[in-house]
């Protein structure tokens, strides 16, 4: 465990000396800003588009850490020659890969705090209240949805042989569970046989990260979900995120080095 969680720690350390986070953070707090100093005539349906909007950002710069960090990890510890003095140490395949996914998602959970603090204190600035759980919701759900991703992206890591493949291939995968996957029982209902159960299939088995898209509490002000309901979506998230990181174990224990 102390051996995972040293190679966690390099992890966090390496995302934050890139400038991939800074120049998102930067990106996203300008918009934030600027939109914020908007003022359409009071109108509180203006105001919630802006805050879908400024969440939007966040959600699509997490998605880009999340990813961006993940994929290059393996790659370029091959490129760099130092997964052998890391393997010698001695730390074993499944821990390092364990040491990675922790760093990758502790860094989005750092970065996924910065960004939603500052987002609420500019919502606070101008509607004058902060629904407390319904933001710590919003938080923890999308940081357990970016369990998932991270793990997705391990995976394709040891997978796909140049990190920007692995990206390209896991951004348009996620994206299209976002956009898509909670309509494809809907066309399976549609299709003839045996096409109708190979959706119905796909449908089961890939991770509905819409679950924990959560925004419409953060943007209406509304109560937090039923706390079972937020527990279940966690235990979700998790169960995929060991599933994505058993299969990258298992692919990566049989690959060559060198």
């Amino acid at each position: 465990m102390n051996n995972a969680l040293a190679v966690a720690s390099v992890v966090v350390k390496e995302l934050y000396r890139r400038k991939d986070f800074y120049v998102l953070f930067v990106l996203t707090a300008v918009i934030t800003l600027l939109m914020g100093s908007l003022n359409f005539f009071n109108d509180d349906r203006i105001v919630r588009y802006l805050k879908e909007i400024c969440l939007l950002l966040i959600w699509l710069s997490a998605l880009a850490i999340a990813v961006g960090t993940s994929a290059r990890q393996i790659p370029a510890e091959r490129e760099n020659r130092t997964i052998f003095p890391l393997l010698a140490k001695p730390i074993t395949r499944g821990q390092l890969i364990a040491g990675k996914f922790l760093g990758c998602w502790l860094a989005c959970g750092l970065a996924l705090i910065v960004f939603y603090l500052f987002f609420g204190m500019i919502s606070v600035s101008r509607e004058h209240q902060w629904p407390v759980g319904s933001y710590f919701q919003a938080v923890w759900l999308h940081w357990w949805m970016l369990a998932v991703v991270v793990a997705m992206s391990l995976l394709g890591s040891v997978v796909f042989a140049a990190p920007s493949s692995n990206a390209t291939i896991c951004l348009l995968f996620i994206l299209g569970i976002l956009l898509l996957g909670r309509h494809l029982n809907k066309v399976a209902l549609q299709l003839a046989a045996p096409m109708d159960s190979v959706v119905y299939a796909v449908y089961f088995a890939v991770p509905h990260l819409e679950f924990f898209d959560v925004r419409s509490l953060v943007v209406h002000n509304w109560a937090p979900i039923d706390w079972l309901v937020c527990s279940a979506a966690t235990l979700y998230a998790a169960a995929y995120a060991i599933f994505f990181m058993f299969a990258t174990w298992l692919v990566f224990r049989r690959q060559s080095l060198a």
